[in-house]
C-alpha cells in the first residue's frame, strides 16, 4: 500500500539535475521508481520513503524497513548495459564518502567506513547500509533505465542477519538524521557520477579499492553453487573480483557473498 506523494514535498537541498518524489510509506521505493522509470521519468529523480512495507535487498532478501532509516532510489539513464554493474560501485562510492564525511564532521575516525564487495557498506566491519540495482534493457544494447536502490541503518539494524549489522547512531553519529543522510548521498552521487563519465571506471575503480575491506586477506565467497576460500587479491578491470586459491591462479568471481573468517588485512 502506498500512501502517496507527499503534498508538501520536504526541503532537501539536492543538487542540481535531481528531483524528488517524497512518500511516508511504499511497499518498495525500488518498485515506485521502476515504474516512474517506465512512465518516462527523468535522469536524477530521487524516490524516498521514511518508511518500506516490503522492502529487499540482493538475492530477494528481505531488507528492515523501520522509520529512522534511509530508503530511496535513484533514476539513471546510463547509454549502455555494460556500464549497469560499474554503477554499483560508483554507488558504494557515493554511501561510503557520505557517511565519511559525517564521521569525519563528528571528530571520528573516517576510515573506519570500508567497502565490501560488491556493494555494502561497512563501519569497523559491520554492514551499515546496502544497494539493489535493477534496470530494464531496450534493443541495441542499451539500457532503458537503470534504478539505484539505496539503504542505510540510520537508526535501526537487525540482530539476527548472517553478517554482522549496525547503524550510524551505534557508531558516534546519533544527531544523523535520514535526510541529512538523503542529501550527502546525492552529492556525492552526483560527483562520483561526474568523476565516471570525465575520468572512466578506472577512477572509480581505484577510489574503491583504497577504501576496500579485507584486501589481501583471506575472504570465503559464496557462490549459488559452491563456496570458495582464498585470498581477495584485486578487482579486475570491470569490478570483477579476483581470488588467489593454493591451487594457484585467480579466478574471476563476478557474482556473490564474501565473509571474513579471519582479521581483514591490507585496509591502510
Amino acid at each position: 500500500m502506498t500512501s502517496g506523494p507527499s503534498s508538501t514535498q520536504p526541503a532537501i537541498p539536492l543538487p542540481e539535475g535531481f528531483r524528488l518524489v517524497a512518500f511516508e510509506s511504499v511497499g518498495s521505493t525500488n518498485d515506485e521508481a521502476k515504474n516512474l522509470a517506465r512512465d518516462g521519468a527523468e535522469e536524477g529523480t530521487v524516490v524516498w520513503a521514511l518508511h518500506q512495507e516490503a522492502g529487499r535487498g540482493r538475492r530477494g532478501r528481505t531488507w528492515v524497513s523501520r522509520k529512522g532509516n534511509l530508503y530511496c532510489s535513484i533514476i539513471l539513464r546510463p547509454d549502455r548495459v555494460e556500464s549497469a554493474p560499474q554503477v554499483s560501485f560508483i554507488a558504494a562510492l557515493a554511501v561510503g564518502s557520505a557517511i565519511r564525511e559525517m564521521l569525519a564532521n563528528a571528530g571520528e575516525d573516517e576510515k573506519r567506513c570500508r567497502y565490501k564487495w560488491p556493494n555494502d557498506i561497512l563501519i569497523d566491519g559491520r554492514k551499515v547500509s546496502g544497494i539493489l540495482l535493477e534496470s530494464e534493457p531496450s534493443a541495441g544494447g542499451k539500457l532503458e533505465w537503470l534504478v539505484l536502490g539505496v539503504g542505510v541503518n540510520v537508526r535501526h539494524f537487525p540482530d539476527d542477519t548472517e553478517y554482522p549489522a549496525t547503524a550510524l547512531v551505534a557508531e558516534g553519529l546519533s544527531d544523523v538524521q535520514p535526510e541529512a543522510m538523503l542529501e550527502g548521498v546525492v552529492r556525492h552521487l552526483q560527483r562520483w557520477l561526474a568523476i565516471w563519465r570525465s575520468e572512466g571506471f578506472t577512477a572509480i575503480r581505484a577510489g574503491w579499492l583504497d577504501g576496500a575491506h579485507g584486501l589481501g586477506g583471506p575472504i570465503t565467497v559464496r557462490l549459488t553453487d559452491r563456496t570458495l576460500a582464498g585470498v581477495f587479491r584485486d578487482l579486475d578491470a570491470d569490478g570483477a573480483l579476483q581470488l588467489d586459491q593454493d591451487t594457484g591462479g585467480a579466478l574471476r568471481i563476478t557474482a556473490g557473498d564474501v565473509f571474513f573468517s579471519l582479521p581483514a588485512s591490507g585496509e591502510g
